[in-house]
């Protein structure tokens, strides 16, 4: 697979976000290990967790940090560690019955890197990514925080998550070089983010496009609102998701998309996208659809 740069570490063009991993009667582990498996056997390096990712229990109890113990088990398993570059993030954390909340402090931030490095089982997290701006935070003082965090040692580089384009750039004129990543939605139904790519292009950060497969799930959806995506693939004899994926990298060289993926076919599937080049004929009835 080609390869992109996260700051000075090269990972596969094709990333796995891990948001919908866990072990329910639907996902056993074994198929989890599967997909990981395959993941790296398709050359996919960088996994994308939160500590706010789980299902919990039948009450969403117990959701916090549940994928990032589950992917840190799955990784010491098959002893690939050394092979995967983990990212996670903080900052979004989860209520009583399941639901969802931001916390931007400081003192919630520096404890959930703390947190995350022993659910982990790391000195140091590879990238960790503040999840989602906190309406109760100036983003100013999230930015001080997020530096002192990048001084601590205890995170190799750090990352923004939903962040707007005046957000990503006063985080990099206070983090500099330690300021790698931006990971915002962006996908055939979702393209608002175009305006942080070209930023993240600008400032030779990465960026990475979470659900970036969205517009494409559903058959009537894409046949009437993204029909060249369909077209497209089946003229190449892919996946409409490859092609979805393929047109996403070719918006700028800094774009990692991160998809999900629960069974192997979809991961391997996933990563073949890397390879599919498309014409600036397609990209233009892609940009259009």
């Amino acid at each position: 697979m080609q390869t992109r740069m996260i700051g000075k570490q090269s990972v596969g063009a094709i990333g796995l976000g891990l948001m919908t991993f866990d072990q329910t009667g639907t996902q056993p582990r074994e198929q989890l290990a599967d997909t990981v498996r395959a993941a790296l056997d398709a050359g996919v390096t960088l996994f994308d967790t939160a500590d706010a990712y789980g299902p919990g229990d039948e009450k969403g109890a117990g959701a916090q940090g549940e994928n990032e113990r589950l992917i840190a088990s799955l990784l010491d398993e098959l002893g690939v560690r050394d092979q995967v570059f983990l990212a996670t993030k903080g900052g979004h954390v989860r209520t009583d019955g399941g639901g969802w909340d931001v916390d931007s402090s400081a003192t919630h931030l520096h404890e959930a890197v703390d947190a995350s490095l022993g659910r982990l089982g790391v000195d140091q997290i590879a990238l960790w990514q503040h999840h989602r701006p906190d309406p109760k935070v100036d983003y100013a003082d999230v930015i001080g925080t997020l530096k002192e965090i990048a001084d601590s040692g205890k995170v190799a580089a750090i990352g923004l998550s939903n962040a707007n384009p005046q957000q990503i750039r006063d985080a990099h004129a206070v983090l500099g070089d330690a300021l790698v990543s931006v990971q915002n939605q962006f996908s055939p139904k979702f393209r608002s983010s175009k305006a942080e790519i070209d930023v993240c292009d600008e400032l030779g950060i990465a960026f990475l496009p979470w659900s970036p497969l969205g517009g494409l799930a559903d058959a009537k959806e894409l046949a009437e609102k993204h029909p060249a995506f369909a077209e497209i693939a089946g003229e190449r004899g892919v996946s409409a998701q490859q092609v979805a994926l393929a047109w996403e990298l070719a918006q700028s060289p800094v774009v990692i998309p991160i998809p999900g993926a629960k069974r192997p076919q979809s991961v391997t599937d996933s990563a073949a996208a890397a390879a599919l080049e498309l014409s600036e004929e397609e990209l233009a009835r892609l940009d259009a659809s």
